[in-house]
């Protein structure tokens, strides 16, 4: 299903990507993707393209530890985070299977307090997906520990329903912009 699913979506939004990565490379200097460092499953880091929504020189760290997020993120940036265009990269991911369609969201290399709560509930065994359960119930909203207590939910009950149903919600969530912090 995951690379079914990441192939049909590069070929169908491939006209989108091509858009997105003309209109970044319009708006500020610097490559349309940014690839970020991303604990995968079994803790292994791996790069994770998105298009890039930040100035050139921003701060590895979440948007939510900048003190100052609205200087880095970029107006178009601001768009392509509300909704979620930034992600649609990952969908290569997906295909060379460091990701999967739906799954916890990959923590940053650095989040350490997460990794280490996914760990311990053994939440660290998922590939980490486009979407999750998580993503749905808050996304930017939620705290570390509310995201962690998901990601366990979603461990404990993942099957095809839940997952179809994940997807269906993550569309509505992206058309409104739900849930986006910055």
């Amino acid at each position: 299903m995951d690379i079914a699913g990441a192939l049909a979506g590069l070929i169908l939004l491939s006209p989108v990507f091509l858009a997105v990565a003309l209109a970044v490379k319009l708006e500020t200097p610097g490559p349309a993707l940014h690839r970020s460092r991303r604990v995968g499953r079994g803790n292994v880091i791996f790069q994770m393209p998105k298009f890039r929504t930040m100035r050139i020189g921003a701060p590895d760290v979440a948007t939510h530890l900048l003190s100052d997020p609205q200087a880095w993120v970029t107006p178009l940036g601001r768009f392509l985070r509300r909704t979620s265009l930034d992600e649609l990269p990952q969908l290569w991911s997906v295909l060379i299977g460091h990701m999967s369609l739906v799954g916890p969201r990959p923590a940053l290399h650095n989040q350490h307090d997460l990794i280490g709560l996914r760990e311990a509930a053994g939440v660290h065994r998922l590939r980490p997906g486009l979407t999750g359960w998580a993503q749905i119930n808050g996304r930017d909203e939620l705290p570390i520990v509310e995201k962690a207590r998901l990601d366990t939910e979603y461990l404990e009950r993942h099957s095809l329903a839940l997952d179809l149903r994940i997807i269906l919600a993550t569309a509505l969530a992206a058309f409104s912009g739900r849930h986006v912090r910055h």
